[in-house]
């Protein structure tokens, strides 16, 4: 591991990990007494900046970031193979243990919010609770909950999305165009966008994305296509918080189900939100997370 000392806050600090398949880049901001909250981005290939907001949780604990490999600040390696789910899990060990975390809190959001369902499942750590925000835990479940949405968008939209994706098109601006429609809709619906969810999509690693998923969430042929740990989650020890939105693309029927899997979970619904009430109901968010950390701050003591 390698430190870098950052001159925007005597309290914040970078540097770079050896995960497999490269290297990545994380930040540490913030301390206080409560336990250090590990951020999961989502995607896959989106950077940690839309995930920002989470710096408001830094007066009472460390907030760490990492960019997952082939995003970012992070190393981006050409070899598609390394996009699997597996390897996904094992960086996030392997950043775990370069960090030295051996009592943390766990949050993931979307994308992020299946790796680490995946790691709580699959990979023994000394987490002291999991938080799941806007997430799925089934991608053959989630093809079917986007169709559904998609087919509740007015015609002209559903017809540019499935025209040019079937001509391969994507790149007019009449695609574009519906694909805003749909981000507006059941991802972000505080207009305008801030800069930092901006700037994350402006930045995306495209690569990862389009081999994990496929072209887009409407035809999900890539590496996860099958990935579902919907029947297993009754195996999540961790305390568990889970955070759905009223408009999100993974939509709150299907968090309501993980909840009731996962025993001991506590559900939290956001009116107002679609995929990203840190950014959405912030001050609502912001309650729910600090009064969970806190909670669980000494659970496994």
């Amino acid at each position: 591991m390698r430190l870098l000392a950052n001159q925007e806050a005597s309290s914040a600090m970078e540097g770079t990990i050896a995960v497999p398949g490269g290297t990545v880049w994380f930040k540490r901001v913030g301390a206080g007494p409560g336990l250090p909250l590990l951020v999961v981005h989502g995607g896959p290939g989106l950077p940690h900046s839309y995930l920002r907001s989470l710096e408001r949780l830094a007066d009472e604990r460390e907030v760490i970031y990492w960019d997952q490999l082939g995003c970012g600040k992070s190393e981006r390696p050409s070899n598609r193979e390394l996009w699997t789910m597996q390897r996904s899990v094992a960086e996030m060990d392997a950043v775990v243990a370069g960090l030295g975390l051996n009592r943390f809190h766990i949050f993931g959001n979307s994308w992020g919010g299946m790796m680490v369902q995946q790691y709580a499942l699959d990979v023994p750590s000394r987490a002291f609770s999991l938080t799941i925000s806007n997430s799925i835990a089934s991608i053959p479940q989630f093809s079917e909950m986007v169709a559904r949405l998609k087919s509740e968008l007015d015609p002209a939209t559903q017809s540019a999305i499935e025209r040019h994706e079937a001509a391969g098109t994507t790149y007019k601006a009449e695609y574009q165009d519906a694909i805003r429609t749909w981000n507006e809709t059941y991802l972000c619906r505080v207009r305008p966008w801030p800069p930092e969810l901006l700037e994350a999509f402006a930045t995306m690693g495209t690569d990862i994305f389009e081999t994990m998923f496929g072209p887009s969430d409407f035809h999900i042929v890539g590496t996860i296509k099958e990935w579902d740990v919907f029947d297993r989650l009754g195996e999540i020890t961790l305390p568990t918080l889970i955070l759905a939105g009223r408009f999100d693309e993974c939509v709150p029927e299907h968090m309501w189900d993980m909840h009731q899997r996962i025993v001991g979970s506590r559900f939290v619904f956001f009116e107002k939100s679609a995929h990203m009430p840190f950014i959405e109901e912030p001050a609502k968010f912001d309650s729910v997370m600090r009064d969970f950390l806190r909670q669980h701050d000494s659970s496994r003591a």
